[in-house]
C-alpha cells in the first residue's frame, strides 16, 4: 500500500494552485515510521502556456489522483522538484 499526498496553496492572486504532488509505500513493521516524501508539481509545455497559466490561475495539475501513485504515463509529463514533505507512520 501507499499513500498519495496533494498539497495546495494560495498563489500571489489569492488563487488556490498545486503545490506539489508525492507518494510513499507505507510501511509493514510495527513501530514509528518517519518517512520524507520529494514532492514535485507539473510544469507546462511552452512559455507562452506558462505565461497564460500564471496569467488566469490555471496552472497545470493532474485530474486523476492514481497519477501521482503509479508510475505508468508520468515519464513523458514534464515535472519540477518542490520540496519535501515529512510524515510519521505509526503502525501497530
Amino acid at each position: 500500500p501507499q499513500i498519495a499526498v496533494s498539497v495546495y496553496g494560495p498563489d500571489f492572486f489569492g488563487h488556490d494552485v498545486v503545490r506539489g504532488y508525492g507518494a510513499v509505500h507505507i510501511p509493514f513493521t510495527p513501530g514509528r515510521h518517519k518517512r520524507i516524501i520529494p514532492m514535485f508539481v507539473p510544469e507546462s509545455t511552452s512559455t507562452l502556456q506558462n505565461f497564460t497559466s500564471w496569467f488566469t490561475g490555471r496552472r497545470p495539475e493532474f485530474t486523476d489522483p492514481r497519477v501521482v501513485a503509479q508510475g505508468e504515463g508520468r515519464e513523458v509529463t514534464r515535472v519540477r522538484s518542490q520540496g519535501f514533505v515529512t510524515i510519521s507512520f505509526n503502525v501497530v
